[in-house]
C-alpha cells in the first residue's frame, strides 16, 4: 500500500499542471480559471475583446499565489490560435489541460430569419475554433508527439439536445457538434494519453444570455428546470475541474449534463 510518503514524493515529483482556458475572462471560463488556480494548475486565460476582464481574473488568481497570464486571440481565426498557444508555451509551458470555453451566440431568432454572416459566425467559433484548438493541444499533449497526456473538455450546452427552437438553433447545432468532435476526438487520442470529454450546462447565470439579447432568460426559463432554478458558473467549473482531475481517470469520450435535470 502507497504511504501519505510516497503519495508526497509523487505530488512534488509530477509534471506542472498548465491548464488553458479560451473565453477566459467571464462566466464559466472564469470560474474555471480560478478554481483550476486554486488546485495549483498555472492558467492562461484567453479573450477576445474584454481585455479587462481578462486580467481582472489573472490579477486575481496572482493575488491568491497563483501564476496566470491572459492572452488575446479569436479562436476562429487559426493564427490567433497559433499565436496563442506559442505563448502558453514561452510563459507557462506545455499545456496539460485545455477548457473549449470560448463561444458565442447572437439574439434570438427562427431558422427562416438567419443571414449567411450570423451562421459562419456561429460556426466558425463554436466549431472551428473547438477543433483548432483542440488540434495544437493534441499536438502539444499526446504521446505520439513526445507529450505526457493530458485532458480536454469541451464546454457544450443542453441545447445540443433540446434544439433551442426559436430561439438559437444554430447556436444548438454548432454545439451538437461539439459533442460529436469530443466523441470521436477522445476514442482517436485515448491510447495516446489524452482523455477528451465534455460538459453540457442548462440555465446558468452568465452574460451569454444578454449578448444573445434576453439578460432574464435564466429567470424566465427556471420552472422548467426540475431544481426550479438556474445554475452558478462555479457549479459547471466544479464539473470541469472533475473532468480534467485523476477521479475522473477512466473517463472520456463522456457527455457530462449540468442541467439542474433539464
Amino acid at each position: 500500500m502507497m504511504q501519505a510518503s510516497d503519495r508526497e514524493t509523487m505530488a512534488r515529483n509530477a509534471p506542472p499542471k498548465v491548464t488553458l482556458i479560451t473565453g477566459g475572462g467571464r462566466g464559466i471560463g472564469a470560474a474555471c480559471a480560478l478554481l483550476a488556480a486554486q488546485r495549483g494548475h498555472a492558467v492562461a486565460v484567453s479573450y477576445r475583446d474584454n481585455k479587462g476582464a481578462a486580467g481582472g481574473v489573472v490579477r486575481a488568481i496572482e493575488q491568491s499565489g497563483g501564476r496566470a497570464i491572459a492572452i488575446r486571440a479569436d479562436v476562429a481565426s487559426e493564427s490567433d490560435v497559433l499565436e496563442m498557444f506559442a505563448a502558453v508555451d514561452g510563459e507557462l509551458g506545455r499545456v496539460t489541460a485545455l477548457v473549449n470555453n470560448a463561444g458565442i451566440v447572437a439574439p434570438a431568432r427562427r431558422v427562416d430569419q438567419y443571414d449567411l454572416d450570423r451562421l459562419q459566425r456561429m460556426f466558425a467559433t463554436n466549431v472551428i475554433g473547438s477543433f483548432l484548438c483542440a488540434r495544437e493541444a493534441v499536438r502539444r499533449m499526446s504521446t505520439r508527439y513526445g507529450g505526457g497526456g493530458g485532458a480536454i473538455v469541451n464546454v457544450s450546452s443542453a441545447a445540443s439536445r433540446l434544439g433551442s427552437p426559436n430561439e438559437y438553433v444554430d447556436y444548438a447545432a454548432s454545439k451538437g457538434a461539439v459533442d460529436t468532435m469530443t466523441i470521436g476526438l477522445a476514442k482517436e487520442v485515448a491510447a495516446e494519453g489524452i482523455r477528451v470529454n465534455a460538459i453540457r450546462p442548462g440555465l446558468i447565470y452568465t452574460d451569454i444570455h444578454a449578448s444573445g439579447g434576453e439578460s432574464g432568460r435564466v429567470e424566465r426559463l427556471k420552472d422548467m428546470v426540475p431544481m426550479r432554478r438556474g445554475g452558478t458558473p462555479a457549479e459547471v467549473a466544479n464539473a470541469v475541474l472533475w473532468l480534467m482531475s485523476d477521479e475522473a481517470s477512466y473517463l472520456t469520450g463522456a457527455l457530462v449534463d449540468v442541467s439542474g435535470g433539464r
